[in-house]
Parts: C-alpha cells; structure tokens; sequence
C-alpha cells in the first residue's frame, strides 16, 4: 500500500537531487563521494516509488541547497535545475523556527532535523540516514522512520 507522503533527510535529498541530474556526479560530489553510490541512488529511487509524494521542509531545501553549491560548474547548474525540478514536485510544509528550537532534540540535531521532527508521522514517516534522527522520529510512533541504512545492507 502507498504512503501518501514521506519527508527525506538532507542527506538524502542531497542524493536524490544528484542522482537525478548525473548519476556519475554521486561519485564526485564532495559531500556525496564518501558516503553514497550510485547503487545508493537506486535503493532511494526503490523506496520513494511506494510513495505518492516526497515532502520536505524549507530547512531541509536550504541545507540541500547550501550542499549543491559546493560543487562547482558546469554540473552545478544543472544540480540547481534539479533542485528547481524537485521543489515544484514536493509538498513543503513549513516549520517555525521558534517549534522547532523548542524540541528537546534541538541542541544535539540542530534545526534542520528538529523542524522533521515536527512534521513527522506515521502517516508521513521521514527516510533518513541519520542513526539518531531515526531514533527520535521513532518515537512519535514504530512507522514514523525508516531507516535507510537498513536497505543497504540488504
């Protein structure tokens, strides 16, 4: 059955912005090289096909955003088309800053993940990479994160 939406991490926007413009940029981006592959990419695109929309945060864009321009031209232009591409495909639900620097998660994940776990459900989980993110959404609910570490190792 489809989830009607799933927020995705930084991390992991990251990945799937690159991976749509150049699945061959995924081994040379600087935040991306490290940590992903291209197998990575196939495994996000798998998991984001049971659902009918990807849902972000303007923290979560901004992050993104500030990610793609560390990777210089003229792949950069077209990481920011696909990033244009995305935000016009996602429902963006917005999250004061004041809600989520309220979380208690706040001063060890910082804002960009505090305002996910403001928005989280079960209804609409988060996918992430993040061991103690994952940990934190869980707890608003068993399928409210999925961990995307797991499928990696599958």
């Amino acid at each position: 059955m489809p989830i009607s939406g799933c927020f995705i991490d930084s991390s992991l926007l990251l990945l799937l912005v690159v991976g749509r413009s150049s699945r061959e940029i995924i081994a040379k981006h600087r935040r991306l090289r490290k940590e992903y592959s291209a197998e990575d990419f196939d495994i996000l695109l798998g998991l984001l096909e049971r659902v009918d929309q990807v849902c972000v945060t303007p923290h979560t864009l901004t992050e993104t955003s500030n990610l793609l321009a560390q990777h210089g031209e003229p792949e950069r232009s077209r990481l920011f088309d696909q990033l244009r591409h995305l935000i016009h495909e996602s429902k963006e639900v917005a999250v004061k800053g004041t809600n989520a620097s309220n979380s208690r998660a706040f001063k060890r994940l910082g804002i960009t993940d505090s305002a996910l776990l403001e928005v989280v459900t079960e209804e609409t989980p988060l996918l992430t990479v993040d061991f103690d993110l994952y940990q934190e959404a869980v707890m608003k609910g068993p399928s409210a994160a999925v961990n995307f570490t797991r499928y990696r190792k599958l």
